[in-house]
């Protein structure tokens, strides 16, 4: 295939608003068998990766279980590992923590699946700097937000230097299992990084596991340019997307990377129809299933700092002030833009509430952030990702999906067909690594 190529991944839900797990049409997808389902359809339509979230403990909303946000993570690594032996391609991203694990551990149960595998795992490297996920850890919220980002970098330059610590012919066979002096130990005393390990595997035929990473602070585009493979970003919309790689491949510069050595697959939802006019009206129903009566209340506890449970959600906003103080940055889900000047917001809901007579739901369907949606026909949303790619923009996307199988069902049977007679997806897999798949440089 000659010219820019769609690269797609499906990030496979567990806890999120995005995932309509009251639809009655989705299987239960902390099962085994939902999971083989789903990687196999992916197979049968060439994606690059199987992305996996994770969750160290699950979501609060003012340091309480948000309930109707709990639909279950089981460990990455322990269902990707399943998956290597039920698939055959497809690459197997496991995301996991670089604040709360422990280099040496983690770099070897990741080679351990790379390994398993046979070259097809990644790890998709995120930071947290909430208390409640640090309380797991005895550490309470342990690194200050704007350090995170230090230990990762740190957290990764060990990691990678445990994986290529194998000589390519540390194997000898003969008068040793392995040869002396191919493989070398690795140490690291550094201010958040303290290890001392001879590493147990050598590499898979991959070289390592692909990074993949999550982030758009200064700090995560940084760590993207120094370390990672694949860029896991939440710019979808076309003219922030253009921002967002011209920022991205300018600092890769920086670290002496070329603009090839790295791709932006952002986040993304997709909905099809036979028509414009029904995939709009599935989206639509979409959104009011994600922003349900009660997230609408829990959406609007997290600023008012209260109970509002009392609060009937087809009512009008609450007739009491919020909690005086700024939002706690270590707890709830609420973006870092914003967790300052919630009463100067609070006031201009219950101004706009007031004009167009809104209840608390109707409120909250109209101020919440819109998750970045594909809407259309296969033909419509075909001609979208051309563009998109065509241009550069991105490299593809890594599929949100909101039902299951249902999503991923409609994207390989109606939605891959378009994209490959454009010309901008595979019609076979042409290698069977994950860096085959995405077209990456070999690792040095």
């Amino acid at each position: 295939m000659t010219g820019p190529r769609l690269h797609l991944g499906v990030f496979y839900t567990g806890v999120g608003q995005q995932y309509a797990w009251s639809d009655p049409g989705n299987a239960d997808h902390t099962s085994i068998d939902t999971v083989v389902q789903i990687a196999r359809t992916l197979e049968r339509g060439l994606f690059d990766a199987f992305f996996l979230g994770e969750g160290l403990r699950v979501r609060e909303n003012r340091g309480r279980v948000l309930a109707t946000d709990v639909a279950g993570r089981p460990d990455a690594i322990t269902q990707l590992a399943a998956l290597a032996g039920a698939t055959t391609h497809i690459g197997l991203v496991a995301t996991q923590n670089a604040t709360y694990n422990f280099p040496a551990d983690l770099a070897r149960r990741l080679a351990t699946l790379d390994l398993l595998s046979d070259g097809r795992a990644g790890w998709n490297v995120v930071t947290t700097d909430n208390a409640w996920t640090g309380e797991n850890f005895r550490r309470g919220g342990w690194l200050a937000h704007d350090r995170r980002y230090d230990r990762a970098a740190q957290f990764v330059e060990a990691a990678k230097a445990i994986w290529s610590s194998w000589a390519d012919d540390a194997i000898d066979g003969t008068d040793s299992w392995a040869r002396p002096g191919s493989i070398r130990a690795v140490e690291r005393h550094t201010d958040l990084v303290e290890l001392a390990v001879v590493p147990t595997l050598p590499r898979s035929r991959q070289g390592r596991p692909v990074l993949f990473q999550s982030g758009d602070s200064p700090g995560g585009r940084d760590l993207a340019a120094q370390h990672a493979d694949v860029v896991f970003s939440a710019n979808t919309e076309y003219d922030k997307a253009v921002a967002y790689a011209e920022d991205l491949r300018r600092r890769l510069a920086s670290y002496g990377r070329s603009p090839d050595s790295l791709r932006i697959l952002p986040g993304a939802g997709v909905v099809l129809g036979a028509t414009d006019a029904e995939a709009t009206e599935r989206a639509e129903w979409l959104r009011r299933e994600q922003l349900n009566p009660q997230r609408a209340i829990g959406f609007l506890e997290q600023y008012w700092g209260k109970d509002l449970s009392a609060y009937d959600p087809d009512g009008p906003l609450p007739d009491i002030d919020p909690e005086e103080g700024e939002l706690d940055p270590s707890r709830g889900t609420i973006s870092i833009a914003n967790r300052t000047g919630k009463l100067d917001r609070i006031r201009e809901w219950r101004q706009l509430a007031e004009d167009k007579n809104l209840s608390i739901r109707e409120l909250v369907l109209a101020i919440h952030p819109r998750e970045r949606v594909f809407v259309g026909t296969p033909t419509r949303v075909a001609d979208e990702w051309a563009h998109y790619v065509r241009t550069r923009a991105v490299d593809g996307f890594n599929l949100t999906p909101h039902r299951l199988p249902g999503t991923i069902d409609d994207v390989v049977t109606h939605l891959v067909p378009e994209l490959q007679e454009r010309g901008i997806y595979r019609t076979h897999y042409e290698g069977t690594t994950l860096r085959e798949h995405l077209d990456l440089p070999p690792v040095a």
